[in-house]
């Protein structure tokens, strides 16, 4: 099943004014990031059209995760200039690799920008505590690994997928293609999302 496609009354998703036609997607990888909850939603948000940008959170463009799988990312996020278009969605995956996340002042500014913009911020894993750090996660509806229940009291452990309204949250590696079709649904249709799903067999 697909947490999110139940049919019921959603606010529609109002794209803010960005420098592309199809929705644009920033994704930060920090060292030590799940590769699974990176690569499953990237994958499945180009197989859709979705244009997405992979930027390294250190100085290089080669990043590895916590099982030695070497990521080749787009940019470094420091190359991204300060004024650079907000993209209509921003992706933190979880892993070891949150604490440099939530260790960066730019990573930050980053959410707070996107936030402010009215993008979709979508956080896996350990990563909703990034969301946390802003400010952001009062009064709303998530979910996230049980490793952060102790910090994050409000989960909803017994869902997979969370959106509440441009929040998109999910619980592991284990939900990271249905966290991908969430973002799918969100940024285009639940039609494009049953269609991907469809064309992988999931």
């Amino acid at each position: 099943m697909l947490s999110g496609f139940s049919g019921q009354a959603r606010r529609v998703l109002v794209i803010p004014l960005h420098c592309s036609t199809m929705p644009t997607v920033l994704v930060i990888l920090p060292e030590g990031f799940e590769e699974l909850e990176a690569v499953a939603p990237i994958d499945v948000l180009r197989r859709a059209g979705c244009s997405v940008t992979v930027a390294a959170l250190g100085p290089g463009i080669h990043v590895t995760g916590r099982n030695q799988l070497v990521m080749h990312a787009d940019i470094p996020l420091a190359s991204l200039p300060a004024d650079a278009c907000v993209h209509d969605c921003l992706l933190l995956p979880g892993g070891p690799g949150v604490a440099l996340l939530r260790a960066s002042p730019e990573v930050l500014a980053l959410v707070k920008r996107h936030h402010a913009a009215g993008s979709l911020l979508a956080a896996i894993c350990a990563a909703p505590t990034v969301l946390h750090d802003a400010g952001l996660l009062v009064g709303r509806r998530y979910t996230a690994h049980p490793s952060v229940s102790g910090e994050l009291r409000e989960i909803l452990s017994d869902q997979r997928v969370v959106r509440d309204d441009l929040l998109v949250t999910s619980r592991g590696a284990g939900t990271a293609i249905e966290f991908g079709l969430e973002l799918v649904s969100a940024l285009l249709s639940p039609e494009k999302a049953a269609e991907i799903a469809a064309s992988i067999r999931f």
